[in-house]
């Protein structure tokens, strides 16, 4: 069970809550849009009318009302043109351009693009038209929501990526602080068992058991001693990773069922030498092949094949396991993973924090197929590079 499973949960719902907002204001500002394009069209036509009314006014007429309707139209751009499309007059076009034909021409066919023109019937078949385009107020109005909607996107990236910062940073702090504690508490009960074993070996030193035990309280002080150097940068040196690799499968196959099989297809004299830390190393190779046993279910074949690239070393780890779904390659590296009833879900994460945070490599699923097992690559840069 994931226990960062609440967390994704959350992050999926702030995001969907934040594109619900985005969309609903696209929309209501999109209703605006409509409601503020009927009324510029009324404007127009109210101006039109005006027009007319101007044209053929009479003494009975308030013309001083009629030209208060066309003063008060100051943001609509407007083009009266006869009905052979010769302009007449213009309102609210940039100043200066008026007096260029050429430009009001251009100008005249960009509003006969945007709609249908207002006539004005002035009586004895003649007419007037009048094109207009949106106000700068409505035209800014329409791309309001979309930058609107950039902008919501925009904050949701910056919040997911400060939630995940602050993520990593707590998880840091709680691998520090699990793994400080836990060398603390290994480390007395480890030198009891070290004074014991001594004593064993002073009494029986040629019983297999005693050397057996020997072993294993070897195996616990390195273990002590990984875990107190999680938090703090370990140091590196140019190893052998062929005798590491070597050494953690000598120490598995002693402590696995006999029906797991190990195959390592290079010869004691072979040498790959980078920089690494030998005791970490030896953690990620001991926790995939671990991992890979539980996917075996105790029965099966590991082969961990190396070879040396132009930049790197690279180890691929294939088991006859069960397999994983290509959606859970990235998950299985994730703190709390796990799909065995008992166990944390700590190793495959602790193997990737080793590879990538402290040695500069990679790990990932190079491929796996359900029912015939899983080959787990890690890359580790070549001290020459």
């Amino acid at each position: 069970m994931n226990i960062f499973r609440n967390r994704s949960k959350w992050k999926i719902l702030f995001f969907l809550f934040a594109i619900i907002i985005g969309i609903g204001s696209l929309i209501y500002t999109q209703y605006l849009v409509r409601s503020l394009k009927a009324e510029e069209r009324k404007k127009v036509e109210m101006w039109a009318e005006a027009t007319r009314l101007i044209n053929s006014a009479d003494s009975t007429q308030n013309l001083e009302f009629l030209f208060s309707i066309i003063e008060n139209n100051s943001t609509v751009p407007v083009i009266l043109t006869d009905g052979h499309d010769n302009i007449i007059a213009a309102r609210n076009i940039e100043q200066g351009k008026i007096e260029d034909p050429g430009w009001m021409g251009q100008k005249l066919e960009k509003m006969k693009s945007n709609g249908e023109p207002i006539i004005i019937d002035l009586g004895n078949g003649f007419t007037n038209h009048i094109y207009y385009k949106d106000s700068i107020i409505l035209s800014q109005l329409i791309y309001y929501p979309y930058i609107q909607l950039g902008f919501i996107i925009l904050f949701i990236l910056v919040s997911f990526l400060a939630l995940s910062s602050s993520r990593r940073a707590e998880q840091s702090r709680v691998w520090v602080g699990l793994s400080k504690e836990t060398a603390h508490q290994l480390g007395t009960p480890t030198t009891s068992l070290s004074g014991w074993v001594e004593i064993l070996q002073n009494n029986y030193p040629d019983n297999p058991v005693t050397k057996e035990l020997a072993v294993d309280v070897k195996r616990l002080e390195k273990v002590t001693e990984r875990f107190s150097r999680i938090g703090s940068k370990p140091s590196l040196s140019q190893e052998n990773i062929l005798s590491l690799i070597q050494n953690s499968v000598d120490y598995l196959k002693s402590r696995s069922s006999s029906k797991v099989l190990f195959v390592l297809p290079f010869s004691a004299d072979d040498e790959i030498n980078i920089p690494v830390n030998p005791a970490l190393f030896e953690w990620v190779i001991e926790n995939v092949c671990k991992n890979a046993i539980d996917a075996m279910e105790g029965d099966g074949a590991i082969t961990i094949r190396v070879e040396e690239a132009e930049k790197h070393a690279i180890i691929d780890i294939t088991d006859t396991g069960k397999g994983i779904p290509k959606s859970a390659y990235k998950k299985i590296f994730s703190p709390g993973f796990t799909t065995k009833k008992r166990g944390w879900g700590l190793g495959l994460s602790l193997a990737k924090r080793i590879i990538e945070e402290y040695h500069n490599g990679k790990i990932y699923v190079k491929s796996s197929e359900i029912g015939k097992g899983t080959c787990i690559r890690i890359m580790m840069k070549n001290g020459n590079h």
